[in-house]
C-alpha cells in the first residue's frame, strides 16, 4: 500500500474530507518535491500540490500524480480548493503548524471543522523501504568519508569553526546536498556541552574533541558522533571513553524489533549508572532518523514505543562532566527482527592523533 493510500485510509477512519499538509519534509516524502515552499491537500480521491512561481518547472518535473497549482499567493489557491470541494472536516499537522495559522484558517473558513492530526505522517516515515535504506547507506558513507577527512587535517591550533567548515565542505564535495544539522565540534571543556556548536575556541594538545555531524543526501539524513583525542588524553577521560564505548556496544548488541525504546535506553543507561556516571548521562539514548535528522521514535526513558523492523534510529550514549569535558559515540542503525544493521563504518575505538 502506498503512502497516499495509507493516508486515505486515515481520512476514511477519521471521517475527514481532506488533509492539509504544510511541513516541507513531509511534503517531500509524499510528493518527491525538493524545494523549500509548498503545500499538499489530500482528499479521498484527489491530490493537490500548491507552490509558487519559483518552483514552476521544478514541481512539474518532480511531482507526479498531483494537480499542481502555481500561485504567488498560496492562500488563494488553498481557498479555491476548499471552496470548490465544499469541505466540512479537514485534518492538519498539529505538531507542524503555528497556533496563529490554525486560528487564521478557522477564521477564514468558519464552516469547516479543523481536526488536529498528530504525527500521522511521521508514523509512516519510521519504517523505511529498501530504496530508502540504500539512500541512507550512501548518506552514512559520505559522512564516514568526511570523518576520515577530518582525521587527516585536524590538529592543535585549529579552531572548532575551522573543523566545522571542513565538515560542510567535505559533505558537499562528496555529493551531499547539505549538512543535516549544524556540525557540533566541542573540544576540551566544551565537550561537556552535549550540543556544543562549533565556536572560535582553539583546539589544544591533549584535549578530546567531540564531532557530531551528518549530511542530507537525496532527501535522507545521516548522523554520526565520534570523540577523538588530539594528543594523549588524561587517564580520567580515557576511562570515561571506555565506559561510553562499552555502553554503546551493549545497546547495539541488544537492539532489535519488538523491544521498546525505554528498554533499549535502559541497556546503556543502567551500565553507565553502574560505573558511577549515571547523573552525567542527561539525554536519551537516541532518536529516529530519516527525512529529518530527528524524527520518531525517541529512544529514552520518556518514550515507550515498540521498535519496528526497518526503522532507523541512533544509538548515542554520552557522559558530560562540567569543566572537564565529555564523550559521545553515535551510530545510525537499521532495526531488524533479530538485531540491527550498523550503517556507520567509522572506527569507534579511541583515536589518538
Amino acid at each position: 500500500m502506498s503512502r497516499i493510500e495509507k493516508l486515505r485510509e486515515l481520512l476514511e477512519a477519521q471521517n475527514l474530507d481532506a488533509f492539509y499538509i504544510n511541513h516541507i519534509p513531509n511534503v517531500r516524502y509524499l510528493s518527491g518535491f525538493s524545494g523549500s515552499s509548498a503545500y499538499i491537500i489530500l482528499t479521498r480521491d484527489k491530490n493537490y500540490f500548491i507552490t509558487d512561481f519559483r518552483y514552476k518547472d521544478q514541481s512539474h518535473a518532480q511531482v507526479k500524480g498531483y494537480e499542481i497549482a502555481i500561485n504567488y499567493n498560496n492562500n488563494e489557491e488553498v481557498k479555491k480548493i476548499f471552496d470548490n470541494n465544499g469541505f466540512k472536516r479537514v485534518g492538519f499537522e498539529s505538531g507542524r503548524i503555528t497556533f496563529h495559522s490554525v486560528e487564521s484558517m478557522k477564521k477564514d473558513y468558519p464552516s469547516i471543522e479543523f481536526v488536529p492530526l498528530h504525527d500521522e505522517i511521521e508514523k509512516l516515515t519510521m519504517q523505511k523501504t529498501p530504496e530508502e535504506l540504500q539512500i541512507m547507506r550512501k548518506a552514512c558513507e559520505i559522512t564516514d568519508k568526511t570523518f576520515s577527512h577530518i582525521l587527516d587535517i585536524i590538529r592543535p591550533g585549529m579552531t572548532e569553526l575551522d573543523v566545522s567548515a571542513e565538515i560542510t565542505y567535505s559533505h558537499k564535495k562528496l555529493g551531499a546536498l547539505k549538512d543535516s544539522f549544524e556540525p557540533i565540534v566541542a573540544s576540551g571543556w566544551r565537550g561537556a556541552l552535549p550540543h556544543g556548536i562549533a565556536s572560535d575556541k582553539t583546539i589544544l594538545h591533549g584535549e578530546l574533541v567531540t564531532l557530531d555531524f551528518g549530511c542530507m543526501y537525496e532527501g535522507f539524513c545521516s548522523d554520526l558522533t565520534r570523540t577523538i583525542a588530539i594528543g594523549e588524553p588524561n587517564d580520567k577521560m580515557k576511562k570515561i571513553y571506555q565506559v561510553v564505548y562499552d555502553a554503546q556496544h551493549k545497546a547495539l548488541e541488544q537492539a532489535k524489533a519488538g523491544m521498546t525504546t525505554k528498554e533499549l535506553d535502559s541497556v546503556a543507561r543502567d551500565y553507565i549508572t553502574s560505573c558511577g556516571y549515571g547523573e552525567h548521562f542527561g539525554h536519551g539514548l537516541g532518536h529516529g532518523v530519516g527525512i529529518e535528522v530527528h524524527e520518531m521514535p525517541g529512544v529514552s526513558q520518556r518514550t515507550n514505543i515498540t521498535l519496528i523492523p526497518d526503522s532507523v534510529i541512533t544509538i548515542e550514549p554520552g557522559i558530560y562532566i562540567e569543566n572537564l569535558g565529555g564523550v559521545r559515540i553515535e551510530d545510525d542503525i537499521v532495526v531488524r527482527e533479530n538485531g540491527c544493521e550498523i550503517l556507520n563504518k567509522s572506527k569507534k575505538e579511541l583515536i589518538i592523533l
